[in-house]
């Protein structure tokens, strides 16, 4: 199979020309890389007639050196550019207008993970919806999706319940591309953008990383492998409860545990139910940093063993609806503040609203909701045969 080449490689090699000269932006972080490590910054700031005005970072700096959520970092100036890096995670997530001052147009080059919660796209809708009010053209450089083999999973999200952490009517497992979001954000919802996307050469939906030729760079502290991506739309939904989802390990969402969970008894639970693609084993540990830190967790790790049969969101169902079963009211859900939302539960805004949270409380949630999900994927479905770049 040929190495994909992603939009950052075509965009350098065929510089648009009404781009020579023009001052540009470019929203990026450690993981905007081509297939030989080099950052777009510096394969960007090399192209004959090109100028930088103002680099963007998102959340967790341009260079991934901030920790954990709500740990928000300061502008600065770039060392050998001598421009502008300005944080989108910190006193702003939208640019103002003194930021945009500095650009003609905006270059996006984001790996994303393929997690309605994770970050990165909503960072992005921002940007477009500024440059749109500014009258800034937007190019997005388009990436593999790593857990695109994955089917679509888990609740769609409901407008009522949009934050930081979700800003479309799409399901938790979406299987776009950076580049497909952003035609599906410009399409309904943020219209006046002037949008062009640089799509990819030799990539299928159904590929897995390992067939993309391409090296992984962990797009965020806490991303640190593929199968923690694979994990993480399911497991993300741990933050908002007192489980800890493995973060101050070296496994984050691989890793589940609590002091107060029988992780046996888990295991023995999750054999009965109609999960499938993964293995859970029993494996405790103790958090560094964050939940439970420096308190020994009884938990497990989930091993998996079928990317194209491992449904993250609809396993998580289960786990979830397994600790409620055995640890009763010594597991709970966190209440806000979560991700600058102080008013609605974390779970809810994470999950789609709150009937999944009302259906574990009333220990009801089993696998028939996956039949729910699907029936509200109609529109989005939809949408995204619209939007799609990619074969299958």
């Amino acid at each position: 199979m040929e190495r994909t080449i992603t939009g950052l490689e075509l965009f350098c090699d065929n510089f648009p020309d009404r781009l020579k000269d023009a001052r540009l932006g470019i929203l990026c972080h450690a993981a905007s890389i081509d297939a030989s490590y080099r950052h777009c910054i510096d394969r960007i700031s090399r192209i004959p007639g090109c100028r930088i005005g103002a680099i963007f970072g998102p959340q967790h700096g341009l260079f991934g050196q901030t920790q954990d959520n709500m740990v928000e970092w300061e502008d600065t100036i770039h060392p050998v550019l001598n421009v502008p890096v300005f944080s989108l995670y910190g006193a702003v997530r939208k640019p103002d207008s003194a930021m945009l001052a500095e650009i003609d147009a905006l270059v996006i080059d984001l790996q994303d993970v393929g997690a309605r919660p994770y970050t990165y796209l909503w960072t992005m809708k921002l940007c477009m919806e500024a440059c749109g009010e500014a009258g800034i053209p937007v190019w997005v450089l388009d990436r593999p999706n790593p857990i695109a083999a994955i089917g679509f999973d888990g609740p769609v999200l409901s407008p009522e319940y949009f934050s930081f952490v979700g800003g479309a009517a799409i399901p938790l497992c979406h299987r776009m591309t950076i580049g497909e979001a952003a035609s599906l954000l410009g399409q309904e919802y943020c219209s006046s953008t002037e949008l062009h996307v640089v799509s990819m050469r030799n990539w299928h939906r159904n590929s897995v990383w390992s067939d993309t030729g391409l090296p992984w760079v962990l797009p965020s502290p806490n991303m640190p492998t593929l199968d923690t991506a694979l994990v993480y739309p399911g497991m993300v939904l741990l933050e908002a409860t007192n489980l800890s989802e493995g973060r101050g390990t070296t496994r984050p969402f691989e890793l589940i545990g609590a002091p107060y969970l029988d992780a046996a008894t888990l295991i023995t639970w999750l054999k009965k139910q109609p999960v499938s693609g993964c293995i859970f084993r029993e494996h405790n540990f103790i958090p560094a940093f964050q939940k439970w830190k420096d308190r020994y967790c009884r938990g497990i790790q989930i091993h998996i063993t079928s990317i194209r049969d491992y449904r993250p969101v609809s396993t998580t169902v289960a786990l979830l609806a397994a600790v409620v079963d055995i640890a009763g009211d010594r597991f709970t859900f966190n209440n806000p503040p979560y991700e600058y939302e102080t008013e609605k539960m974390p779970f809810d805004i994470l999950s789609g609203d709150d009937t999944l949270r009302n259906l574990l409380v009333r220990n009801r949630a089993d696998m028939t909701i996956r039949d729910r999900w699907k029936e509200s994927y109609r529109d989005f479905l939809e949408l995204f045969d619209d939007i799609a770049l990619y074969p299958e």
